[in-house]
């Protein structure tokens, strides 16, 4: 399953979101989709995606929130799992995609290589009410249209291909798009 694909079926459900990625591959598949107001690419801020989001849940309960992340940037910041645990923020889904791989910083094997360390089962030990491990499109379909129906805090591990885009490069640098996804979150009121 390649991380790009799960971004593209996913992406007419975050229209109305308040959407977060982290650096790298992650934004720049989505933003390839077309960018959209709602969404801020966490770019040079690895690890904190998460955090971002818990944030934004916690202060717009009403607005879905939806972080794109990747196993790199978790274990960089592994206690985002025990504070999302903590608050469980009903508004808040957390996909994390598992390549295995710091892909977006030389391609070095994470953690999550060969089983080494699961990402579900520590969401799971940390206390989050919801989590899925999927490994297939299938089972990521199924488990995202879950999180979306449900009303509760949600995790996704989508183990993904360590492949990633075939170019990197955004005209929206981190400035501006921080000044128009705050000025989208103000006009949303």
């Amino acid at each position: 399953m390649k991380r790009s694909e799960c971004i593209k079926a996913l992406y007419e459900e975050l229209e109305d979101c308040l959407v977060v990625t982290i650096m790298g591959a992650c934004a720049q598949e989505l933003y390839d989709l077309g960018h959209r107001e709602n969404f801020f690419y966490l770019q040079h801020a690895m690890g904190l995606a998460s955090s971002i989001g818990l944030g934004l849940a916690l202060n717009r309960p009403h607005d879905r929130v939806v972080v794109l992340d990747g196993d790199g940037s978790v274990l960089m910041n592994l206690g985002t799992l025990t504070t999302l645990a903590r608050y469980r923020p009903a508004n808040l889904i957390h996909i994390i995609f598992d390549n295995g791989s710091l892909l977006s910083t030389g391609g070095f094997a994470s953690h999550t290589t060969s089983g080494i360390t699961d990402l579900a089962a520590i969401a799971r030990g940390a206390g989050v009410p919801n989590v899925a491990l999927t490994t297939t499109a299938y089972e990521f379909m199924e488990a995202s249209a879950d999180a979306f129906e449900r009303n509760e805090l949600s995790v996704i591990v989508a183990k993904v291909e360590a492949t990633g885009p075939d170019h990197f490069g955004m005209d929206l640098k981190l400035p501006e798009n921080a000044f128009r996804f705050e000025r989208y979150i103000k006009e949303k009121n």
